[in-house]
């Protein structure tokens, strides 16, 4: 069973498939989370355009988990040295090794976006009823991030822990 394994899935396959799955689901939670709280705003620009800046501020949040998931898929990549011409030998376990830590930065990164943009969103409508209280909002929908950037270090860490 494990011959076919690793005919299939093989290391560079696996490594790949890593980097797709950080760059992917990463962006797939921030294009989600960007969704969310544009439509929200939108509702909100329709009876006060003046709050462009304050729903702009917040549908930007979310967009952060997409760079980070971006960041950990390049450092994959300068890891293979792919841009230097040739791409490091990978066997089956190596392959292994490097899409298994991609996954915490791709899925704390998919679903930190979402719930992110989930808080955003109803601070759109705090934004609506007290703009002043903005800040305050900004700040809920940062605590959301601190896990995603423990999801991109643990990610980061693992990395560069790695024996090749």
């Amino acid at each position: 069973m494990m011959d076919w394994l690793s005919a299939v899935f093989t290391g560079p396959v696996l490594a790949f498939a890593g980097i797709f799955l950080a760059i992917g689901l990463c962006c797939i939670g921030s294009a989600k989370g960007l969704c969310l709280v544009g439509e929200a705003g939108a509702g909100l620009m329709t009876e006060d355009p003046s709050k462009f800046a304050q729903v702009l501020i917040l549908q930007i949040l979310p967009s952060t988990n997409g760079i980070y998931g971006f960041v950990a898929g390049m450092l994959v990549m300068v890891k293979l040295e792919l841009f230097g011409g040739q791409m490091i030998y990978l066997d089956y376990e190596q392959g292994a090794l490097l899409f298994f830590t991609c996954l915490p930065i791709a899925f704390v990164g998919m679903v930190g976006a979402i719930m992110q943009a989930r808080v955003a969103a109803g601070v759109v409508s705090l934004v609506a009823k007290r703009p002043e209280d903005l800040a305050k909002g900004i700040l809920i929908c940062v605590m959301i991030e601190f896990f995603t950037i423990i999801g991109l270090l643990v990610t980061i860490l693992l990395l560069f822990s790695l024996p090749f």
